[in-house]
């Protein structure tokens, strides 16, 4: 037996379909074991808050002991999880091949499947994540949307706490009149033929915040492909499911998982990259879909080949060089590396994007922003969220870059939130960007319209 951490960690795919994932005693069994292997280590203590509601309800006990844990209890340290996927990457020293076999977010998956199956998911929090229906209805009154769902306004915002346990205090995305989609069909950006990666073609995938709720991180990713040269198009089947996969709803992720592969299958077949825009859809491709259906051809071939944006960018930069004409930034950046592009495994990319600009000064946050997608909005939960992310605002205050940046989005507005709530002046939460929409910042002059700040 080796001492975890030494190799690289082994995901085993997930036994979704078989009787025994959802067997509740079966379930209670491997949480006992694995959890008594954490009380035992306690090496995660300072990530999510799944690990002291852990030890907490272990030491509070009548025995000092997992023993005089109740069953029922577990469900704190379950709901607790962002499925970051830290622990396992970055933690955890008995992570397959480890014979202990630990994958403690994937048990926790399993422990929200159990949920789901028996029906204990509230409805409002189902129709909460179904981002595509959502978006599209939005996008349609966009203003108004956007109106209804600003912390500015009380009394929505009070009945959204009430009926949907969305924090009123928590800031949503806003919605765009034009989805990206759209705007990338009536505005395609002419590609450069004397681009130094001319002839390589990608498809972006266009994930649903960038699709409805920030159209210009797509935008900006188009423009830059075609200073690149690089020929692109932009799909879009449907919401990756990480919010459904948040719930324990795998069957429907991996319904999404088979119908997304099976729509890139041709692009891939005549020599497309893919590219996805956000790293949470980034991960799902990557990793997670391959686990849920490890045997169908169209999700390997995908997950073999899909990057995320800012590691595409790079990969350009260091096979074909960079276009003529990339210039500097007026200002300093804080980026932040999100804990899903940290799970990718492939590097701090979203630095290593910026640093390709001449003269770039950056400062690079490497912590749990403490969102965690739809988890980070609710009752009961934005305090937490915001406790996890107070060292992240804490440190982008401190470096005061006039740039600041996430490759996750939604992460990059609870920084900004985070930022606010600190700032001794009452100032409003700073203007965030994606690493990709500052490199087009520095590489597009104004004159070509770009859309960037």
């Amino acid at each position: 037996m080796r001492e975890g951490s030494l190799g690289a960690p082994t995901r085993h795919a997930l036994a979704w379909r078989d009787a025994d994932f959802y067997d509740p005693a079966k379930l209670e069994a491997e949480m006992r074991r694995v959890f008594d292997i954490c009380h035992g280590c306690r090496r995660c203590f300072n990530l999510c808050d799944s690990f002291p509601r852990l030890f907490d309800l272990i030491d509070q006990s009548s025995t000092g002991e997992l023993d005089g844990v109740a069953t029922k209890d577990f469900k704190a340290v379950v709901d607790a999880c962002t499925l970051c996927d830290m622990c396992f990457m970055t933690k955890c020293p008995y992570v397959p091949p480890h014979e202990f076999n630990l994958d403690f977010p994937h048990l926790m998956l399993r422990a929200r499947g159990v949920s789901w199956k028996q029906g204990e998911v509230p409805f409002t929090d189902r129709e909460l994540v179904r981002t595509d229906r959502n978006g599209s209805l939005a996008t349609m009154v966009a203003p108004l949307a956007n109106w209804a769902t600003s912390t500015h306004n009380t009394l929505t915002r009070s009945l959204l706490e009430r009926l949907a346990g969305v924090d009123r205090r928590a800031h949503l995305p806003e919605y765009a009149g034009k989805t990206f989609l759209s705007r990338a069909k009536a505005a395609p950006p002419a590609v450069d033929p004397a681009g130094p990666a001319t002839g390589r073609k990608a498809v972006l995938f266009a994930t649903c915040v960038v699709n409805y709720n920030q159209p210009d991180i797509g935008m900006a990713a188009l423009q830059v492909l075609a200073r690149f040269g690089v020929a692109a198009e932009v799909v879009y089947p449907g919401c990756c499911g990480m919010p459904q996969l948040e719930q324990g709803n795998v069957a429907d992720v991996a319904d999404r998982a088979r119908t997304t592969a099976q729509a890139l299958a041709p692009f891939i077949e005549q020599g497309y990259d893919v590219v996805s825009l956000t790293p949470s859809c980034s991960l799902m491709a990557k990793s997670e879909w391959p686990l849920l259906e490890p045997e169908d051809a169209d999700v390997l071939r995908l997950s073999r080949a899909v990057f995320d944006i800012d590691e595409y960018i790079v990969e350009l930069a260091r096979k074909h060089g960079l276009p003529a004409g990339l210039g500097g930034l007026d200002g300093g950046v804080t980026v932040h590396l999100a804990c899903h592009a940290r799970a990718l495994n492939v590097g701090p990319k979203a630095a290593e994007l910026l640093r390709l600009i001449p003269g770039a000064d950056i400062a690079v946050i490497e912590r749990c922003s403490g969102h965690g997608g739809s988890w980070g909005v609710k009752v009961g939960n934005f305090d937490v969220a915001l406790k996890v992310g107070k060292p992240v605002a804490r440190q982008a205050v401190r470096a005061a870059k006039r740039y600041v940046a996430s490759e996750c989005p939604l992460a990059a507005q609870h920084i900004a939130q985070g930022m606010a709530l600190l700032a001794e002046d009452g100032a409003p939460p700073p203007r965030t960007h994606h690493p990709i929409e500052l490199f087009a910042r520095a590489l597009l002059p104004r004159a070509e319209g770009s859309e960037t700040p």
